[in-house]
Formats: structure tokens, sequence, C-alpha cells
């Protein structure tokens, strides 16, 4: 049965005289069996030879071309408790809808005239400035008056001081003239004496200029006096002009003080005024923070927060919104080893969750079900995942998008590389090779421009 055997059965026993090796040998069966084996043996060596294109695989879902066109949740910038809900799961709103009232759980914020209280206190504080404004300007009308009273006093002060000095010169040229005469009305005692011891003039004409040289000594000592006095008024004048000068320069300082201090009240029921015009206007912003609303037009997807009387924080998610308008788009990731083969413009296919396809990644041509792509963004850092994350857009000049997509449902996408043999693709996966590094003509082309 091995044919190792020199004694082969076949060449000296004739099968076909048996009725079983007649039955047999007598059909040409294998014949056309040869011949399927000889043709399955050509076409699959032309099928080695035919072009493959080389590609990435991916799984990826379905986005939005822009972060404002991406579902969102409805936040509250305040917490609080749900009052009244406006809408349903799947209703369409419009921008500035009401979607749900919600009501205050600070105390603080319970009374419904904080906002019309909070303004009495502005009024109120707003006279309080104006009032100090109004004391702030008597009390500068009152030291400008003064002033003007000082300088006047002073004046009048200096023209007495001045009086002073000149009745000083007066009195003192007096009681020099009063010293000449004493000086005289001595010569004229002594010589009237000598000439009565001589027996010329009588003991009356002596005492006769006695008694005048009394009186010229009397009238020197009075004259004396007088200049003292005025030299003493002299001194008043002075220390009264020191006087005066600080008399009102304190007054004028209590003035000022007052003034000063009067200022500092005024800026203090200021900058209270402002805090309560801060406190009036967040006040006003917080009450229209009770009507959550929609930001743009869109659907309702789900009500995250649900219920009546429920409570929330600040930031936490309350509705889910999908956006009316929106560009479809599809995120991929791709292994490191292969994110250096794209490039932006390079052209992907794209197969639905869904859609009824027949795929053939290597002859996207043949290919059935599948949509075009082009990469508009890769990104510079891995994902958690280990991967790279890369954004599709739809390629204009192929099939347009199914309308029926929604975001948020899966893809599966095939980047096209270079096309190669298939007995090479064959080689290359065998080995785990990568794929050729493949630069498409377009990426050339925009960076030939940017040069530009």
């Amino acid at each position: 049965m091995l044919n190792i055997s020199n004694n082969q059965l076949n060449k000296k026993v004739d099968l076909t005289q048996f009725k079983s090796g007649k039955s047999i040998f007598s059909k040409n069966y294998y014949k056309s069996f040869n011949k399927f084996l000889f043709a399955f043996a050509v076409i699959g060596i032309i099928v080695l030879f035919l072009p493959w294109t080389q590609n990435i695989s991916g799984q990826g879902i379905v986005t939005t071309l822009t972060p404002d066109q991406r579902p969102q949740t409805i936040q509250s910038q305040i917490p609080g408790r749900i009052e009244e809900w406006f809408v349903r799961e799947g209703d369409y709103v419009k921008k500035g809808d009401t979607i749900l009232r919600i009501s205050e759980v600070k105390s603080e914020y319970f009374d419904d005239r904080l906002i019309e209280r909070t303004n009495e206190q502005i009024n109120a504080k707003s006279s309080s400035v104006t009032a100090y404004q109004g004391k702030v300007a008597a009390l500068s009308r009152q030291i400008t008056a003064l002033k003007q009273e000082r300088k006047l006093k002073l004046k009048q002060a200096q023209n007495k001081l001045l009086q002073s000095k000149l009745k000083v010169q007066s009195d003192s040229i007096e009681f020099e003239a009063a010293k000449i005469n004493i000086k005289i009305a001595e010569k004229q005692y002594n010589r009237a004496k000598t000439l009565q011891e001589e027996g010329i003039f009588a003991v009356k004409d002596v005492e006769d200029k006695n008694l005048k040289l009394q009186k010229t000594q009397a009238e020197l000592i009075n004259k004396e006096n007088k200049l003292l006095a005025s030299k003493n008024e002299v001194l008043n004048a002075k220390l009264e002009l020191t006087r005066i000068d600080a008399t009102y320069n304190d007054k004028i300082s209590k003035a000022q003080s007052d003034m000063f201090t009067a200022e500092s009240s005024g800026f203090d029921a200021k900058a209270q005024v402002s805090k309560l015009e801060n406190s009036n206007s967040n006040y006003k912003v917080r009450n229209s923070l009770l009507y959550i609303t929609a930001p743009h037009n869109g659907y309702i997807n789900k009500a995250i927060k649900g219920g009546i009387g429920g409570t929330f924080k600040e930031g936490e998610s309350l509705v889910g919104l999908m956006p009316e308008e929106y560009d479809l788009a599809v995120e991929t990731y791709v292994r490191p080893i292969d994110l250096p083969l794209l490039h932006i413009g390079e052209e992907v296919r794209v197969q639905f969750d869904g859609w009824p396809a027949i795929v053939f990644s290597g002859w996207p041509n043949v290919s059935y079900g599948t949509y075009g792509a082009k990469v508009v963004a890769i990104e510079n850092f891995i994902s958690d995942n280990g991967k790279y994350r890369v954004l599709l857009a739809p390629d204009e000049t192929d099939y347009t998008w199914p309308e029926a997509i929604r975001v948020g449902s899966g893809a599966r996408t095939i980047a096209l590389l270079e096309d190669v043999p298939i007995w090479f693709e064959l080689w290359r996966q065998l080995n785990s090779f990568p794929p050729n590094y493949y630069q498409p003509e377009n990426s050339g082309k925009e960076k030939s421009n940017s040069k530009k």
C-alpha cells in the first residue's frame, strides 16, 4: 500500500478484471478533478499577484465634528430644589425655553423681598453718602472762612504791633527830651543858686528854679514809665499775634480733622453702597438662575435628576440635551505602531453598526455598505485605553452618510494605505510586520503649499 516493495501488485494483477476495479477505472472523473486542481492552482497564483490595499482597522463611535454640537448635560450653577418640570423626555426645545423651575435651599436667600430690602439699604446708604458729602462741603466752607478770618485778625494784630512800635519810638523821643530838660533845669538851678550866694538873685528865684527842677524830674519819670508801657504794649501785641495764629490754626486743624473724618465716613458708606449694589446684582442673577433654560435648540434626551422636591448641589447634572443641528463625525482609536501611517486627509472607510455591509478591507472598490471619510484630527497624547484617538469627517466626494445615524452608535473604520500584492500582504501578516509607510499625495501637496 505504501509502494515500498519491489513486487508491485498492480503490475502482476489486472485490477480491471474485477468487478469493482472495472467499475472504478472505467470512469473519467479523476481527469476532471486533476483539471480542477490545476485551474485552482493557476487561479490561486494569479490571485496572489492581485493588488491589495493595506489598511488599519479600528473600532470607534459616532460623534460630532465640533464640541458645541455634541450631547451635553445641563447643570445648575446654584444648589436648589426641583419645583416644576416644563418638558418631557424627547421634547424639542428652543434656545431660552424654560426646562424646569427650582427653589433656594440656603436660608439666607429665603426672603421673597430680598432684592427690595437690599434696594432700601442701598437708598439709605446713598443718603448717608450725600449727607457726608454735604458735611464735607460745609466744613470746607468753614475752613475757608476761618482762614480768611485768621488773615484779617493777623493783619489787625500786625497793625496794632506796628502802632505799638511807633508809640515806643514816640515815647522814646519824649523820654530823651525829658532827659535834656532835666539837665537844663539842673544847670539853671545851680546857676541861680550861685548867683543867689553872690547876692545877685533873690531866694525866691532860687526856689522857683528848684521847683522847676523837681517838675522836670517828675516829667522824666513819667516819660520813662510811658516808654516802658509802650514797650510792654509791643510785647503784648506780639503775644496777641502768636495767640491769634495758634488759635485759628487749632480751629482750622479741628475743622480739617472733622472734614477728613466725614470724608472717610463718606468713603466707607460709598464702599458699603457698592457692596450692596454688588449683592443686589448677584441676587438678581441668582433669581434668574431659578429657571433652568435651554442653551440652544435641541431635544431633551434624559431627565437625569427626576421627580419633584429633589435637592441637588451646584454643578450637578439635571438634564441631557442633544443639539438640533450637528455635523456627524467618527472618533476611532489606532495602535501606537500604526499612528505614523496616518495623516490629515487620509482616506478612511466607515462601516456603521446596524447598516448591512459586505466588506473586503483590501478591496474597497468592491465593498458594499461602507462610507467614505477623511482624517481631520489626530490626538497628540495617548488615551486611557493605550491608543491614539483619530477624528474622521465625512468625505464630500463619496456617498452621503445615512441620515438615521445617531451620535453614540458604533462604527468600524478602515484606513486605506498603499496598494501591494496579496502575497506580500500574506507574508507581512504571517511575520506580524507593520504596513508600509505611506503618505498620501494630498498631504504632500498641503505641506508644499504651507512651505510656500
